[in-house]
């Protein structure tokens, strides 16, 4: 890609999450799901992994989406209208739960009927800490999305904790790794919501899905 079109890209990026981002809807059970409008992004990922750090980082908005300290407290998807361009969804946690064992499972119900059923979705950024890489729920993860024929893409979070070497073998092992997996995509966003890595060009990346 020449240097022209990339700027041209995080412009364009930048552009689209300058927009004011409001809150949709909260949805628990699938009746709650709001009917599909726009191009949707899913943000996924296991407890504490970052989504709602990332999706504020994203939009530039400190609490857009709740950030809490304790890992399974997000029970139901969050939708966010970026401008009236692109909805955002943010899914339940998966890998830990308070509730018990029912809940422990990938995902919930709910999500499992939206990630399956909605023709509005664009892709679903499953998000992987790059202090550890993924784990057997990331892994069950990716295989339900290969077999609902969702198109996903791994984001790596907390980049800012891994010194460059080790982060770099991460993203070239999880690039193989991906490279089985026939609903995913085939680049690796590295990011960090402290300090900003990698933030303009998954906007740039998002911009161009809301075409």
């Amino acid at each position: 890609m020449d240097a022209d079109n990339q700027t041209g890209r995080l412009e364009a990026g930048r552009l689209l999450f300058a927009q004011e981002c409001r809150f949709v809807a909260g949805a628990i059970a699938p009746e709650a799901i709001p009917d599909p409008s726009l191009p949707e992004i899913a943000f996924a990922g296991r407890s504490n992994v970052g989504k709602s750090s990332l999706v504020n980082a994203l939009t530039g908005r400190k609490t857009l989406a709740r950030v809490s300290a304790k890992p399974g407290s997000t029970r139901q998807i969050n939708f966010f209208d970026l401008g009236g361009r692109l909805m955002l969804a943010d899914l339940p946690g998966y890998g830990y739960s308070r509730a018990g064992k029912a809940r422990s499972a990938v995902w919930t119900g709910t999500a499992e009927v939206y990630l399956k059923g909605r023709p509005t979705l664009r892709r679903v950024m499953l998000l992987i800490d790059a202090r550890h890489g993924p784990n057997a729920k990331d892994r069950a993860a990716m295989e339900l999305l290969d077999e609902a024929a969702v198109n996903y893409q791994a984001v790596l979070t907390k980049a800012d904790e891994v010194k460059k070497g080790e982060l770099d073998k991460r993203v070239e092992s999880l690039a193989a790794e991906l490279a089985g997996h026939v609903a995913a995509h085939p680049d690796i966003a590295v990011t960090s919501a402290y300090e900003g890595t990698g933030i303009p060009q998954l906007r740039a990346e998002l911009a161009a899905l809301a075409q």
